[in-house]
Order: C-alpha cells, then structure tokens, then sequence
C-alpha cells in the first residue's frame, strides 16, 4: 500500500508542478496578449484616420489682400494639391513599407488619381500656360518642376518620391512668386482660349478613360469604334468587332478611389481657371459651362456611406458605386467637350 501511496503522491505533485508552469504561462502570456490588442486596436484607428480623403481647401484668388495677377490661382491651386498629397494625415502612403500603410489601397489610388491630375497642370503650365508662342523659351523653374512631378510615384529607395515632389513644389512656388513681382515682365501666365483649350483636352480624355474603367465594373459588350469615322485608318493589330470588358474585382475599388483623386484635383483646377480665365470665358459666354462641370465633379465627391465600394449589377437589389461615379463623370466630360467647342469658336 506504501508503494502505491507513494505513486499516487508524486503523480499529485507532478500535476500541481505543471498547473504551477501552466498558471505562470499565463500570467505572462496576458500581459503580451493585452499589448498585441491595444497595438491591434491602434492599428485599427490609424488606419481609418489615415484612410479619410481630404476635404477640398480654397482656392486663394488674392495676393497679400488684394486680387492677384493671372496665373496666381492656377499656380496656388497647384501648389495646394501637391501639398496635400504630401501632407494629409499620414503623409504619402503609395511608397509606404510598414503597417498600417503598407495594408491600405484606397488612398494611395486616390493619391495616383490627383497625382496624374498634377502632372498635366505642370505640363501644361510649361508648355503653354508660361509661353507666348511655340518659339519662346520656357520657364526655368518649370522646366525643371514639371520631370520631378513625374518622378516613380512608388520609390521609397533615397531619392524618395516625397523628396522630389517637395522640390518640385517649392520650383512652382519660385515661379509664383517671380510671377507677382513688379518689373518681372520675363514671367509670365498667358491666360489665352487656345491655352485652356489645351488643357481641357486632356482633361477629356482623362475623364473618358476613367468613365469606361468606371462602366466596365459590371463586364460590357462594346462595338469597336476605334476607326469610326475614318475609312482609310488602320491599327497596328485587328481587333474584333465586338470587344468584352470587365474590371477584375480585385481593381473595382481601385479605379473608383482613383476617380474619386482625379474629380478631387480637377475641382481645384477648374476653380482656379474660372478666375485666371474670366475674361476669355466672358467673352465667349462659356462661364455657366465651367460651372456646370465643377458642380458635376463636386457631386462625385459626395461622402460614401457604405464601409466598402459596392458592385451590385446595373438594375440589382445593392447599388453600384463604380457606376454611379462613372455617370458624375461622364456628365462632366460632355460639359468639358462642349466648352472646348465654345473656345474653339471666334
């Protein structure tokens, strides 16, 4: 019986010894599990800051209190958007490598849509905007803002993007203010219908890119128009008469953030050409149709309700949001053609 006694003692001890361990495992385990949620929750928070789009700011028509030269909004509303890719809430995350924001899309798509915006301002601007005629020479500063605007928009190797785009900023911003210097008549903003109507052309394109990628959400059959009018036009490679596009699923909410960047940014712009542009749009009678098309990007803007970018079918029970903004700009694109038109007129 001894021996037995002694057995059942030892099996006793052996599992109050390793209860012991067990209870000691976990008091040190829930201090790091406590830890790992509050990092968990923070994470959490940080990433739905840092995923908010930044409201649209004022574009400054004055310069120290009185109305400024032409050219100043549109340089202002430039310098206003680059900054804010720079330096909203969480700063520029498309080359971010650690969390939270390295796990967060949409913004960095919205940062693509206003950057791409951005570079056909500054492109324009020096090579229209800043310039009397094809044969006149360009704006130093420009000429040097507008290659590192498009610098890699993904780099984080030193020089990082953000590195670039600021130095680009602070050249559009020496080009503002030499432009609003007394007795600089070597800078200068040619607020001319033939240089809108330059802009506004690849603003149209940019907008009918985005409303086809936008439709496509729900897959189509489109009739290939790409030689349409023109019987003697060839292509590199046929393609069918018919041609199926659809978005991936993947790149749905993709292409809407980055729609939602482009309406951003082109708000701005259009503000800023309304005022820089006045008279040319005066004369020609075409100030209503500016409006029209910022009032249509304005409403594209409108907060989304829903936690996630919803696909449902064009007639469905859930809504489709990639369509919704494609009808925005798609709207805005007819306003954008016909104003061209009003400017190509006499």
């Amino acid at each position: 019986m001894s021996g037995w006694q002694d057995f059942k003692d030892r099996l006793a001890l052996k599992w109050r010894s390793r209860a012991a361990d067990t209870g000691e495992s976990n008091r040190r385990a829930k201090p790091l599990l406590a830890v790992l949620l509050i990092l968990l929750v923070v994470l959490l928070l940080t990433s739905w800051y840092w995923s908010r789009e930044p409201r649209v700011f004022w574009v400054d028509f004055e310069a120290a209190g009185k109305p400024a030269v032409t050219g100043y909004a549109t340089t202002d509303a430039l310098i206003g958007a680059a900054n804010t890719l720079l330096d909203k809430p969480g700063g520029y995350l498309s080359n971010d490598l650690f969390p939270p924001g390295v796990f967060l899309d949409n913004i960095p798509n919205w940062e693509f849509g206003v950057l791409v915006q951005v570079r056909d301002l500054a492109r324009v601007l020096r090579n229209d905007y800043s310039r009397s005629q094809s044969q006149s020479t360009e704006d130093p500063d420009l000429s040097r803002a507008e290659p590192m605007f498009n610098f890699d928009s993904e780099r984080w190797i030193p020089p990082a993007t953000e590195g670039r785009y600021r130095k680009a900023v602070a050249l559009i911003v020496n080009y503002q203010t030499r432009l609003t210097r007394a007795g600089d008549p070597d800078t200068q903003f040619y607020a001319r219908a033939d240089n809108l109507r330059e802009w506004l052309i690849v603003v149209e394109k940019r907008l009918g890119s985005l409303s086809q990628r936008l439709s496509a959400s729900v897959g189509q059959a489109r009739v290939n128009t790409d030689l349409a009018g023109d019987p003697d036009a060839d292509t590199a490679t046929p393609r069918p008469s018919v041609i199926m596009v659809k978005t991936p699923w993947t790149e749905i909410d993709d292409v809407f953030f980055e729609a939602r960047g482009t309406a951003w940014a082109l708000v701005h712009f259009l503000r800023a050409a309304e005022y820089d542009f006045r008279e040319v749009l005066n004369k020609k009678n075409a100030t209503v149709s500016l409006r029209q098309i910022i009032r249509e990007l304005e409403a594209s803007l409108e907060p989304l309700r829903s936690p996630v970018v919803l696909n449902g079918t064009g007639y469905g029970f859930f809504a489709n949001h990639s369509l919704v903004m494609a009808s925005y700009l798609s709207r805005a694109n007819s306003a954008v053609i016909n104003l061209r038109e009003l400017l190509d007129q006499g």
